[in-house]
Parts: C-alpha cells; structure tokens; sequence
C-alpha cells in the first residue's frame, strides 16, 4: 500500500509538473514554449510569404507582415481557448487573403490552431470545424469559394486531415502512456499488498505462536520450578515487545505520505538475528541446533531478510505442525550465493504438499514468492523418512561477492 501511495504520488506529481510545464502554472495564460511555438510559425509562415510574394514578381507588404505576425500571437493562449484562437487565425487569414493574394497556401500558424482544437476537443466538434474550415481557408481571396478551382480546395482538405491525424495519434500515444502509468501504479499497490500480507502473516504466526508456547510452559511450570517460569516470561515479553514493533513499522508504511514520527524505524531483521529466534525456538520446547557454513559476509538487506523470515516461518511451522521434534537450521554462504536450510524429524510435517497449492498456507506461498523476488529457488517438501524440509538459494549481487 506504501508503495502503491508513493507511486500515485509520484504519478501525481509528474503529471502536475507536466501541466504546469505546459500551463505555466498559476503564472500566466502561456509558457515559454507557448512563446517559442508562436515565435517559430510566425517566422516560418513570415519567410514562406515572403519567399512566395518574390516567386509572383511582388513583395511582402507591412499590412501582410503586421497580419502575420498577429495571426502568429494568437497562438499564445491556444490551450485554453483553441477554437476561439482557430477562428482568430482563420479571420486575420481572410484579412491577409485580401492583402497578399497568393496562390492557395496553408499557414503554420493555422496547423498549430487547428492541431490544437483537435487535441483539446471531442471528435464530433472537429468534424464540424474541419468542415467549415476548408472553404473558409480561402477567404478574402478572389472567387471564393473556389479561387483556385476544386484542387486548391482539395488542397486545404489535405493539409487539414494530415493535421487531424497527427493530432489523433499523439493523443492515442497520450492515452496508452497514461493507461501504461496507471497499470504500473496499480501493480506497485498489488504488490505492496502482498508484501504487507507477507509481513503481517510471518510477525503474527511466529510471534503469537511463541507467545502461546510460552505462556502455557510458564503456566506449567509457575508450581514447581519458577525459575523456568521467569524465562519462559521474558521470552513472552520479549517476543511481544518485538511483535509490535514490527507492526509499527508495517503501520509506518502504511500511513506512508502523512506526517512522520519522531522515533526513527527500526531496520529490518536479518541474518544478524537468527540467534534470536534460533534461541525462542528452544525455549519454545523444539531442540534446535544452528550451523553456518561458509566465510560469513553482510548480506543485502533484502536477503537478509528474506533468509531471516524462511527461518522463522519454517521454525514457526515446527512448533505448529511436527510435535516434539528436533530442527535444524544450516545457514551456508557460497561465492555466488547464500544458501538456508530448515530441516526437522516431526512425524507431523509429513501433511504439507511439495509446492504451495490452492490448499497450502500462507506461510509457504510467502516463503515462495519472497525467494522468487530475489531471483532464487526454493524447495518444501515432506522427507521420506518422516520430518520437513525447507532450503532455498538465493543469488548474491556481483558486488557482494568480491
């Protein structure tokens, strides 16, 4: 959820420094590429006239120019009203047809106008207004509607449906890059979810059943040996100050975006603390024996944690689910590679299926999907001779393993 608030903000935010980029914000009715798109088709439409008047055997007047030039401004406040800013350039065209008749000719000036309505309006609006513009290109100039005959009409209808269609594709490509933003958002939400419920599901079935463990053994044994009552307490204690601590955090990320609390968060588990639940696990009544193979080495955090919550989902599923057992946990770094191992003799271990299925708990499709994160290979499996076993591989970074 975190994630998913992030990346919404995120879309958010580029989406209102794009606007504002186009939009110049709350400073003013136009930007500076406003300024610089007017700036150019009043050039180019300016030397195109001026080249053409010179081909005629005449030159470009000052009214000609001044209409020009106008016409090129106009286009400054194009995003907020388009259509009126198209009918302004159409009537200066007309102005302008009337000053400089030339051959039939159509205008920077009028592509960027009309390019502009057809960006900003529906289908059924620009339509309409290519319809009525092709004649009106026209205007002013002598024997309109057909000055120059049907080809110079033709010829309007050409240029307005190449600028139509170069319109309609950038909005399509628009639409499918917001459509892609909102895809990638929402898959960044779904897997934030799935993480929480990772997080959620590992901190409440392992601590809550060590809670459970240690409260009957403490119960059990308050008569007659209250000195393994008081550890068994403490390890209670323990194991619930470091549950909501863990909570905290997940409700950290979950209020990701308001405003953040003083105490900064604790890091994340690894394989630093696997002492810690290794030690949990015994007190919990499971005999548990810890092995490490291998120079050991810091980890990414994000493996350490994955190797951290395999152990103690696997140990967690231990105490539920085998009986009296023994375990084993055998932690073995590679060069390229870390490897955990959880292996225990319960004869209750024997239920669960090789892969997580429809059936499997949770515990298992996590333990699966945190492994596939990071690119490793888990196996699960009931052994032959009675007992369960969980061992992954997890690839290690270049750089970690140098």
């Amino acid at each position: 959820m975190g994630a998913g608030k992030r990346a919404d903000t995120a879309t958010h935010t580029n989406t209102a420094t794009a606007e504002g980029a186009d939009r110049g914000g709350e400073r003013g009715p136009w930007t500076r590429n406003d300024a610089l798109v007017a700036m150019a088709a009043g050039a180019t439409d300016l030397v195109g006239f001026s080249l053409a008047t010179l081909t005629e055997g005449g030159s470009l007047g000052v009214t000609a120019a001044a209409l020009l030039v106008v016409s090129a401004m106009a286009l400054l406040v194009r995003r907020d009203h388009p259509l009126p800013v198209l009918g302004a350039v159409l009537a200066l065209g007309a102005l302008l047809n009337v000053a400089a008749p030339l051959s039939p000719h159509f205008t920077l000036s009028l592509t960027v106008a009309l390019y502009s309505v057809v960006r900003a309006s529906r289908p059924a609006v620009v339509a309409v207004t290519v319809v009525a513009m092709v004649p009106l290109v026209s205007a002013g100039q002598h024997g309109w509607p057909l000055p120059y005959g049907w080809w110079g009409l033709a010829g309007n209808a050409v240029a307005a449906l190449i600028t139509v269609t170069a319109a309609v594709v950038v909005n399509h490509r628009q639409r499918e890059a917001e459509a892609q933003r909102t895809r990638l958002a929402d898959r960044a939400v779904a897997e934030e979810r799935r993480r929480i419920a990772r997080e959620l599901h590992d901190i409440v079935a392992h601590h809550i059943t060590t809670m459970q463990l240690m409260a009957g053994g403490a119960r059990a044994n308050l008569a007659h040996d209250p000195e393994v009552s008081r550890e068994a307490l403490v390890t209670l204690e323990d194991s619930g100050r470091m549950a909501l601590r863990e909570m905290r955090q997940l409700l950290d990320v979950l209020r990701a975006g308001e405003e953040p609390e003083q105490t900064p968060p604790a890091p994340q588990p690894g394989t630093d603390d696997l002492g810690r639940i290794i030690t949990e696990s015994r007190l919990a009544g499971t005999e548990t024996e810890f092995t490490v193979d291998g120079p050991v080495r810091p980890l990414p955090p994000t493996v350490g944690l994955t190797v951290f919550r395999i152990v103690q989902e696997a140990l967690t599923n231990t105490r539920k689910h085998a009986g009296k057992a023994r375990a084993h946990v055998r932690l073995t770094y590679h060069g390229d590679e870390v490897g955990v191992e959880v292996r225990d003799d319960g004869a209750g271990a024997q239920v669960p299926p090789a892969r997580p299925t429809a059936r499997s708990g949770y515990g298992l499709i996590g333990m699966h999907e945190r492994v596939a994160l990071q690119g490793g290979t888990l196996e699960a499996a009931a052994l032959a001779g009675g007992g369960f076993r969980v061992a992954a591989r997890i690839p290690l970074p270049v750089q970690d393993t140098a």
